[in-house]
């Protein structure tokens, strides 16, 4: 062996790298330290690959900006204790820092670009933290946004949130104290839109009939002019036990009533109702309804139209609050558009069964 304890010391101190690992590169490249880095990059990529099937749900969100542009990165791991680790978190700011100096095209650039502040690229990175921390870890997704753009951290990278802005205060701390609540807002309340003119034509109409069928279904939440015309339908048609009838008969005018009605009796109101749609649908009372109750579900959805949550900065919607500080300030400040990222937000996750696990051992 040409090499000292030292030197595995100090290729352990340049990788990261177990210490019987570094030993054992040293003996193959026959104690030359380069070489060995090789070595066990190349081991770590082959180890990487037979773990890369694992699933990696826990991870952080990462943000960078510099004033011109800013950028969201999702990195996932296995264990959410590898996902708090401050190498791995400090690894997923300096991707976020590459995609805005690099401006790449798609997550494939990116991974090929030159790391922030490193020599090597970001797939290099990653797969040097993987031989120190030995857990699938992956780049998942990233977003640019270019201009002024406030941003926000939820629970130590659960959630990211960009919030971009038109505006002529970028500078100004009240401005950027307004943009972090309004990036609070997007973490908290998760909006699907920016405001109502982003909802497509095709969009409002599958949420309007997907109102309608769920206003069938609970006849409870029916206007009651249509209710007593589904009532007197079923009941017509035979539909409700002895029973209900006599409770319906008792207690028609109680705004509880149908605490005293049976399952079967709500459920054959909504048999009725469904099968009366294009009926009801027609009539200007339910239509009434109905968009009342889409209105509501707009202003739940999209960002400006939601209530503000904090009210102790201000009560009104997100965009009142934004055009009041604009007010404020004499300034431009309009909301642009925004980005919300939740780690591991759709991927399905392992659910282990120890039980199973240790059965199927001792077989």
């Amino acid at each position: 062996m040409n090499f000292t304890a030292k030197d595995v010391q100090a290729l352990r101190e340049k990788t990261g790298v177990g210490m019987m690992d570094c030993k054992k590169a040293l003996v193959e490249a026959d104690g030359n330290v380069e070489k060995a880095v090789e070595i066990l990059r190349e081991k770590g990529l082959a180890s990487q690959a037979k773990k890369a099937s694992r699933v990696a749900a826990e991870g952080t969100i990462g943000v960078y900006s510099d004033g011109t542009a800013s950028a969201l990165v999702e990195v996932n791991c296995e264990t959410d204790f590898v996902g708090k680790n401050p190498e791995f978190k400090e690894l997923a700011t300096r991707i976020a820092k590459t995609a805005v100096l690099a401006r790449p095209a798609d997550l494939d650039a990116l991974k090929a670009a030159t790391i922030a502040d490193g020599s090597v690229t970001v797939d290099e990175a990653i797969q040097e933290l993987f031989l120190k921390i030995r857990e699938n870890m992956k780049l998942r997704r990233f977003a640019l946004v270019e201009g002024t753009a406030v941003s926000y951290i939820h629970a130590g990278g659960s959630v990211g949130v960009l919030v971009s802005f038109d505006t002529d205060a970028a500078d100004n701390d009240e401005f950027v104290a307004m943009g972090k609540n309004v990036a609070m807002q997007v973490a908290a309340m998760n909006p699907e839109y920016l405001s109502h003119a982003d909802i497509s034509a095709e969009e409002l109409e599958k949420m309007r009939n997907i109102t309608v069928e769920s206003a069938l279904n609970k006849p409870d939440t029916l206007p009651k002019p249509i209710l007593v015309k589904v009532i007197n339908r079923a009941i017509e048609q035979g539909l409700l036990s002895d029973a209900d009838l006599a409770a319906y008969e008792a207690e028609k005018n109680n705004k509880f009533l149908f605490n005293f009605l049976s399952p079967e009796a709500v459920a054959a109101f909504a048999q009725v109702a469904v099968a009366g749609k294009a009926e009801f649908a027609a009539d200007p009372i339910f239509g009434k309804a109905i968009e009342g109750r889409l209105s509501k579900q707009i202003k739940e959805v999209c960002l400006l139209d939601q209530v503000f949550v904090r009210g102790d900065v201000f009560e009104g919607s997100v965009g009142d609050y934004i055009a009041n500080v604009a007010k404020k300030l004499g300034a431009k400040i309009n909301a642009s558009g925004f980005v919300r990222f939740e780690k591991g937000e759709g991927i399905e996750k392992k659910e282990d069964n120890f039980a199973a696990e240790i059965a199927s051992m001792v077989q």
